[in-house]
């Protein structure tokens, strides 16, 4: 696509653009899926600071964003349109499977099926259209947000792999591709009759071939290769006998041959130092290699499907900036913790910058706080507004005569998210009734959501083309009504200059252990960490005190109160991610 081709956005305001009109150009391959929509206007979406850790190096700080990626993308146009170097996703894959991450109460005091439960981190499984009209929006913003000598990097495997190759091509020219990488590693072998998968790609496209950056990267010589050179560099020319020569330089000349395209790297073992309890973590190694090839020291790298985090704590390590987003909060919490234990340790970091010390920013991108785990939402939602649930039908329920379609959780639902229902109607069922009752509405349809464009009734009204009847419940303006989760409790003392956690009680976490109030006796089994901000000023919390303990190991649960304290505030994050703050007016 040619740079005049880019998208707008202005703060507030939805603005229609030329770009993807799906018009055929000769020589330009076009992928195309039932309900291919154009991505032509997306719309700026506020960000709420949460919380602060450390300070800004020469005037930036990392941020980590909560929401949909594609909002966050949207908040981050209006700042930083053009301006990030190296951008890693390692997006869904649409593996047909459930990830999960176990929950394993600290300590030995619980046993059996109270101990621990698998809870489900998020889902990837997609119809293909709907996978490919996400990652088709998404690819569409994230060249917007790289600057003109930036890389897109997209890990992928062999389900979705050549699909993501077309809208590549198609998004940025086939002209921008650079290189497709084999990531290489072993696993436990598996008894299907076929050949043993065991390797990912990695596709790199450039916003500008040519101005593109990239840093030769070199592999080192082996003992044969070093004994037969004798020291000396090998060069890409070639004798008269079609053997390559070497070149007069020296071995300290010499850096080894130029990296390949495939690389063996190991997976993040289940036991190593890495492993965080995050599924799907790619191991440090990778990202690593990958950010030293398109980046220097300073440059910003940006991952909008942060998982684990190891984006971040790479970039940490290599002295890069870096922004993150994840719609899952567990994701946010992982990240966090992660992030803040090298911060703590300067020792973990791999070079020297000042970058290596930049501060935190965490953010939400609208107040989506409802849902900690969006997977859990949509039998979160019918069960509160008894709604009877459906399966294999376009709706997910039916309550009082409608057919209840939940929209897209923790964001707000545009008309773009109605083309699924709208692709999917049955037409043929609607003509028949239209002719049996000509006045009378085809369908009922109730629209569950959280936020809402103003115009979302009348767009499926339009789209739909049959009289429709359409009711949209919004449960930002409803939720005092519904209860979705029990809040946590938590008892607090002062004594002798210290502010004292006597009790922590997280009510969601508990109701999946089975446990009951009367039997947790340690509440620091149950608790993640605490931060303390003894000066809260009523915006983002900024904690002076971090309490992060490692795998087995309590938070302390005492803290000395300084003499400068005034308001405080108190975050407790439990296992689940799930946190409890409260404001506590001391002296």
């Amino acid at each position: 696509m040619s740079d005049q081709n880019s998208l707008n956005l202005e703060t507030g305001s939805v603005e229609s653009v030329e770009k993807y009109k799906f018009e055929p150009i000769k020589g330009y391959p076009m992928l195309h899926w039932q309900g291919k929509m154009p991505f032509t206007s997306t719309q700026y979406y506020p960000a709420q600071k949460k919380e602060v850790y450390g300070e800004e190096v020469n005037g930036w700080i990392n941020k980590i964003f909560w929401g949909d990626n594609l909002q966050v993308m949207s908040h981050l146009l209006k700042e930083y349109r053009g301006m990030i170097q190296a951008i890693y996703i390692d997006p869904p894959f649409d593996s047909k499977a459930d990830y999960k991450k176990k929950i394993k109460v600290k300590g030995k005091k619980y046993e059996g099926d109270t101990g621990s439960f698998e809870e489900k981190q998020y889902t990837d499984i997609w119809t293909n259209d709907q996978y490919l009209q996400f990652m088709y929006e998404r690819i569409v913003i994230l060249r917007e947000l790289l600057c003109d000598s930036g890389t897109l990097i997209v890990h992928c495997d062999q389900s979705k792999g050549h699909l993501l190759r077309c809208l590549l091509d198609e998004i940025f020219g086939e002209k921008n591709f650079l290189n497709e990488v084999i990531w290489d590693y072993r696993r436990w072998p598996t008894p299907a009759p076929e050949y043993q998968k065991m390797h990912d790609n990695i596709y790199l496209y450039v916003k500008n071939k040519g101005k593109h950056k990239f840093i030769r990267q070199y592999m080192p010589r082996s003992k044969e290769t070093e004994k037969r050179w004798k020291g000396k560099s090998i060069v890409a020319s070639h004798g008269e006998d079609g053997e390559r020569v070497p070149s007069d330089s020296t071995a300290e000349d010499s850096k080894g041959s130029p990296m390949n395209s495939v690389w063996y790297i190991p997976i993040v073992a289940p036991s190593g130092h890495e492993r965080v309890g995050y599924p799907t973590q790619k191991p440090e190694a990778l990202i690593t290699k990958l950010i030293l090839g398109c980046t220097d020291e300073g440059s910003i790298v940006f991952d909008c499907f942060m998982g684990s985090g190891t984006t971040q704590a790479v970039s940490l390590k290599l002295g890069r900036k870096f922004i993150g987003a994840d719609i899952n909060q567990g994701s946010v919490q992982t990240t966090t913790k992660r992030i803040l234990k090298f911060l703590e340790k300067p020792s973990l970091v791999d070079q020297c910058s000042v970058y290596n010390s930049c501060g935190l920013e965490v953010y939400t991108v609208n107040h989506y706080d409802v849902f900690r785990n969006p997977l859990e939402a949509k039998s979160l939602l019918l069960e509160a507004l008894e709604i009877e649930a459906l399966s294999g039908s376009i709706y997910d329920g039916e309550k009082d005569g409608f057919m209840v379609k939940v929209m897209p959780v923790n964001r707000i639902a545009t008309r773009e998210d109605l083309n699924e229902l709208i692709v999917n109607f049955p037409y043929k069922v609607f003509d028949q009734r239209k002719e049996g009752n000509p006045n009378k509405p085809v369908e009922s349809i109730m629209l569950v959501c959280m936020g809402h464009e103003s115009n979302l009734k009348a767009h499926l009204e339009q789209e739909c083309g049959y009289k429709i009847d359409v009711k949209v419940v919004d449960i930002l303006r409803d939720k005092a009504n519904i209860e979705f989760k029990r809040d946590s409790e938590a008892e607090f003392i002062f004594v002798d200059g210290k502010l004292e956690v006597t009790n922590f009680y997280p009510m969601n976490l508990m109701q999946k252990l089975s446990l009951q109030k009367e039997s947790v006796n340690e509440w620091r089994e149950l608790v993640e960490s605490i931060v303390i901000d003894w000066n809260y000023d009523g915006a983002a919390i900024e904690p002076t005190v971090v309490d992060i303990p490692t795998k087995n190991e309590f938070v302390v649960g005492s803290y000395n109160i300084p003499a400068t304290a005034g308001t405080i505030k108190i975050k407790i994050t439990d296992l689940l991610s799930d946190s409890y703050e409260e404001v506590i007016q001391h002296g």
